[in-house]
């Protein structure tokens, strides 16, 4: 198990706002259906997926995070010059050169903030809140915007079945700051699993494999997945990751009221809270509108279900992220349902 648990005594930390923006355009099952020669009922029952948003021609990672924070911060009903930490989990920035966060902080107007983004896949976003829970907590009553947005559309090869019928473009935000114990982030777990680094590849436009006409005509820009592959990483290694925080908490599954897990493939999202022991748990999911959105996914569908008013005071969430790296990162939050304003 990993080394990075954080099983202290609940911290001041906590989540006091979400915020989330997808694209407009569509794609549906039908499109992709005639796409691959394959039924629309086989892709949905394949992935649960209906329809994925995909960015306008215009719109570019950083043009959603912007978006998402935005929102974030209306609900929070604080000034983006109140941030002291904005961090962006992404895998598709804008470009290598400068980071998302620092184009966000620009557009926000989030000028008093330290800036970085954070690239480990579709666990980015936990590894994220993990990283800005232990800054916040250095610094009592700082805030920390941070953001999870991909525009995998733009990474993925539209004819490759096993990539294209999943992948979407989306950006979820969360402000954090001080909530009263014994709310806020309990514990998580991050772990590193670099021997299962092939599952999940793009091959060129770094440093090992530059832009070249052989690399573009390769098609070595977009995402390669063993899907199976991946599934086998998920399933081994994502339970046992969720049970050693709730153990560490001193939490039982049975009182875990919420799973918001990565919204990978809603076929394999039963199994994975079945096999976690979260089978009380409410699942909750945005797969079927939005596909995988990589590192956004968590935060999407987290604002989803605190919008709908489905998060109650004192309830206890697992946000559950996996994917590329390969990496796992698990979160426990005890839901704080206060205004940002109370925690001041």
């Amino acid at each position: 198990m990993s080394h990075h648990l954080d099983s202290r005594q609940p911290g001041t930390t906590g989540v006091l706002a979400t915020g989330a923006y997808v694209p407009t355009a569509e794609m549906t099952n039908t499109e992709l259906a005639e796409r691959f020669d394959v039924t629309e009922e086989w892709i949905e029952r394949k992935t649960r997926m209906l329809t994925r948003r995909y960015a306008a021609p215009g719109e570019a990672t950083s043009d959603l995070a912007v978006h998402a924070a935005r929102a974030a911060l209306d609900q929070a009903g604080i000034d983006a010059d109140r941030i002291d930490y904005l961090i962006v989990a992404t895998t598709t920035p804008d470009s290598a050169v400068p980071p998302v966060a620092t184009i966000a902080q620009e557009a926000l107007g989030a000028r008093r903030a330290a800036c970085f983004d954070l690239n480990i896949g579709c666990s980015a976003f936990v590894h994220a809140l993990a990283v800005a829970q232990a800054l916040l907590e250095r610094r009592p009553g700082a805030h920390a915007l941070v953001i999870g947005a991909d525009t995998w559309s733009r990474f993925t090869d539209p004819a490759d079945r096993s990539t294209a019928v999943l992948l979407g473009d989306a950006a979820g935000a969360v402000v954090l700051g001080p909530v009263p114990a014994p709310y806020g982030i309990l514990g998580h777990d991050l772990l590193g699993h670099g021997d299962d680094a092939p599952l999940l590849v793009i091959d060129a436009g770094g440093s090992r494999r530059p832009a070249s006409h052989q690399t573009v005509d390769e098609g070595a820009h977009t995402l390669r997945m063993n899907g199976r592959g991946v599934i086998e990483f998920v399933m081994t290694h994502v339970p046992p990751s969720i049970k050693e925080v709730l153990g560490a908490c001193g939490v039982a599954q049975e009182d875990v009221r919420h799973l918001v897990p990565h919204q990978a493939n809603g076929a394999l999202l039963g199994q994975l809270a079945s096999a976690a022991g979260l089978d009380g748990a409410t699942l909750h999911t945005t797969l079927e509108r939005y596909g995988n959105s990589g590192a956004a996914s968590i935060p999407v569908t987290l604002d989803h279900a605190h919008r709908a008013g489905e998060l109650a005071d004192g309830d206890l969430v697992v946000l559950s992220g996996f994917g590329g790296g390969m990496a796992v990162g698990t979160a426990l939050l005890r839901w704080y349902a206060g205004h940002a304003g109370d925690a001041r």
